[in-house]
């Protein structure tokens, strides 16, 4: 619970990334659990999060006979199950494979990638990434070099309206129009402008340069900033690469891009159309998932998990703009579950880690006092996140509010402006002189708030 706000001025923290790691990471996968306060945590990496409807059942069924019942979504669009106990791991990896969510247990970890979640679903995007998608998992599984990928190394596939192409991936690709497209490395300002059949094995080639790269440098890169290099040149070895391999490219401008994922409601566009929904916190209860799965069953047979916690469910037939016939029922059935199917609600707003009591190095039950906190939110105004520790797992990237427990029982309030992206963020990463607060009482928190707005 809060305690009571003080307004004493907190100092800034930031702390750099280490240039390089020679240690394994730690990132749990499907065959490897990660230990927590409620049991043991499997993350299972869903590209591009597509889920057909047998995939999503067979994850349902996991996490109710092995785990807590619930899906907990990740920043990644990926699936964590959690309660489970340490001697599931081959039960749960012999469910995950039988559905076909385990394709190669030497990449399970590495098969991080995120889409686009609309494309080709509405008049936005440029093209349809799912092409991409298959190609870059396929030669993602087949390479032996990527196996040496860390399980925080992020591949992005944007169909061009730029909305993943702003989550500071490792190698980004963003469609240009026509046959054109854009690949680009961590945070980097210059790009690589490639033909777009060659996307797949331009992604996988810009990864193992990396690999390579790291390698001669006598460490492990976890993420593209890890590799210290001067400015511009693992871009040079990767078009290094690319040209040797027969593939063409040429140096351009880096596109900006802005981070937002589709809102709540119905989706309608020329070649298809989407029910978007928001998960509060992430968290997906057996009822809420049962709902999506039927609704998934009864329209195209796919469900899409965006990496802002929400979930698309595509309706490719039948689509008129800007209507998708029967969504007003479905989404009435989605919302009587609890998730968000439409505007006025803060929840999407929102964003907290797991907290206690699932994790030791929390300060508190960061998801009940943001919970408590909603009602002092409009459906507007900046991100928050909630951090149960100063490490701010899971936080997201761009503008935001962070809200950080600390060990006296407050929370250290901070406006995080123009944040770098994920792969460049200092390991506690408030920008550098923002302003800070103590918060204590969730009544006076939409007083708080505006202090970092007006």
């Amino acid at each position: 619970m809060l305690a009571a706000m003080s307004t004493a001025a907190l100092p800034p923290t930031s702390q750099a990334a280490p240039a390089g790691r020679d240690r394994d990471d730690a990132c749990p996968g499907t065959l490897r659990l990660h230990a927590a306060d409620d049991g043991a945590v499997a993350r299972v990496r869903v590209p591009g999060g597509v889920l057909d409807v047998g995939g999503a059942e067979a994850l349902a069924e996991a996490a109710r006979r092995l785990g807590d019942g619930a899906l907990h979504l990740t920043s990644r669009g990926n699936v964590q199950l959690r309660g489970l106990r340490a001697e599931h791991g081959p039960e749960l990896a012999g469910l995950l494979e039988a559905a076909g969510l385990l394709p190669s247990r030497g990449h399970e970890r590495v098969r991080n990638i995120v889409a686009s979640p609309l494309s080709a679903l509405d008049d936005r995007g440029l093209r349809d990434v799912r092409p991409w998608l298959c190609g870059l998992d396929a030669l993602l599984c087949a390479s032996e070099a990527a196996r040496a990928l860390s399980g925080r190394f992020l591949f992005a596939l944007d169909d061009g309206r730029g909305d993943v192409a702003a989550l500071g991936a490792d190698v980004t690709v963003r469609a240009t129009g026509g046959e054109g497209a854009q690949l680009a490395l961590g945070a980097a300002g210059e790009a690589l402008g490639l033909s777009a059949g060659d996307v797949p094995r331009a992604m996988v080639a810009a990864a193992e340069t990396v690999v390579e790269a790291a390698r001669e440098q006598g460490m492990r890169a976890w993420r593209v900033s890890d590799v210290p290099l001067p400015a511009g040149e693992l871009l040079r070895l990767v078009a290094g690469r690319l040209t040797a391999e027969g593939l063409a490219c040429a140096p351009q401008p880096r596109e900006s891009a802005h981070c937002a994922g589709p809102q709540p409601g119905a989706v309608g566009g020329a070649a298809g159309g989407a029910l978007s929904v928001h998960v509060p916190l992430g968290r997906l209860t057996a009822l809420q998932w049962r709902e999506l799965t039927r609704t998934a069953a009864r329209a195209g047979g796919e469900l899409r998990l965006t990496p802002w916690r929400g979930v698309v469910v595509p309706v490719p037939e039948g689509i008129t703009p800007p209507a998708v016939p029967g969504a007003p029922a479905a989404l009435d059935a989605l919302a009587a579950t609890g998730l968000v199917t439409g505007p006025g609600s803060a929840w999407p707003r929102v964003g907290a880690c797991v907290g206690r009591p699932g994790c030791a190095k929390a300060h508190a039950d960061v998801r009940a006092d943001a919970t408590a906190s909603l009602g002092a939110l409009g459906p507007r105004g900046l991100p928050l996140y909630w951090s149960g520790c100063e490490r701010r797992c899971g936080r997201p990237p761009g503008d935001r509010i962070d809200l950080v427990a600390t060990a006296d029982g407050t929370y250290q309030v901070t406006r995080v402006s123009q944040a770098p992206p994920v792969s460049q963020a200092p390991a506690t990463a408030p920008a550098p002189h923002a302003p800070s607060v103590v918060l204590d009482d969730p009544r006076r928190l939409a007083a708080a708030l505006a202090a970092f707005t007006s």
